[in-house]
């Protein structure tokens, strides 16, 4: 009784704490493993990779796989058009969704419940495929840089999360501004933009993501364009010739490197890192506001 006095816990508490704690670490522990023995195997020996055997930390360290990978060229100009692509994709996504999200969720504005339906159906009925591809040759957007940007530009869902973001604002803010002799422009880039950044903070990661990862639409629209291909499409060729024996351009590349006892398993893990550890390095700068942005972005106030 004495020691649960001085502690402030109970014995059922500390075991619950506990329990609690091992749920988290075996959590954090399945969650980074994985990413880690990838990192492991891309710093590791070819050779001594196909031993098996590594776990989180390189056996015989080297940088040999990472310099091997640079000498593709179509990596490079991936790597270019995909940071291009993800910071203009992701600018554009936020201008767009909070422009017509401040729009729809003005009390004055007329139009709101027939434009938030028909946003809302966009969310469960698609054309498909074949009827997007259609749409975007007519649109003479092929094997332009414009197919990465365009179609995706307006999303419904981050709409609706900044929409119920503004919401969750006193609506007399706008009213003041609008008594000073504000118009509606100025209403939302001096006062409701700089009050989004929450919003805006979780959007920007959705769409850098995706913007980030993506590689269908370079498969459909810009196949045949290398120098408007992208990281992650570069990767899945990379991939595909190692796995299937497919991958065009560089079954020659991976053929002359297991010549030189480079082993394909190291490169794919190497890529693997080029691509992921950028995206990474974006989310510590926003994580105070992920949560926050999220929270008041799905509940309205």
């Amino acid at each position: 009784m004495g020691n649960t006095a001085i502690t402030g816990k109970s014995w059922p508490d500390r075991i619950f704490d506990f329990i609690v704690y091992f749920v988290v670490l075996f959590v954090v522990v399945i969650t980074i493993y994985p990413f880690l023995n990838v990192l492991a195997i891309s710093l590791n020996d070819s050779v001594d990779s196909v031993r098996g055997g590594i776990t989180i930390y390189p056996r015989e360290f080297t940088w040999e796989n990472y310099m091997k990978i640079f000498t593709f060229s179509g990596l490079i100009t991936g790597f270019k058009i995909s940071a291009f692509r993800t910071l203009i994709g992701t600018l554009l996504g936020l201008i767009s969704a909070s422009m017509l999200a401040f729009t729809i969720s003005r009390p004055d504005f007329a139009g709101r419940k027939f434009v938030s339906t028909f946003l809302a159906m966009t969310m469960y009925i698609s054309g498909g495929i074949i009827p997007i591809y259609m749409l975007i040759k007519d649109l003479h957007m092929m094997n332009s840089f414009a197919v990465y940007v365009l179609p995706g530009l307006v999303s419904a869902f981050n709409i609706f999360v900044i929409r119920s973001f503004i919401d969750g604002l006193p609506y007399a803010l706008q009213e003041s501004a609008k008594l000073d002799g504000a118009n509606d422009f100025t209403i939302y880039w001096r006062i409701i933009l700089p009050l989004m950044k929450p919003a805006l903070a979780t959007i920007a990661l959705f769409l850098a993501v995706g913007q980030w990862n993506a590689w269908f639409d370079t498969y459909l629209y810009n196949g045949s364009s290398p120098n408007l291909t992208t990281l992650q499409y570069e990767l899945m060729k990379v991939l595909q010739t190692t796995t299937s024996g497919n991958g065009g351009d560089y079954r020659s590349n991976i053929a002359s490197m297991a010549n030189n006892q480079v082993s394909p398993e190291s490169l794919k893990m190497a890529i693997t890192i080029v691509v992921t550890v950028p995206i990474l390095l974006v989310y510590p700068f926003i994580q105070k506001y992920f949560v926050k942005g999220m929270t008041l972005g799905a509940v309205k106030s």
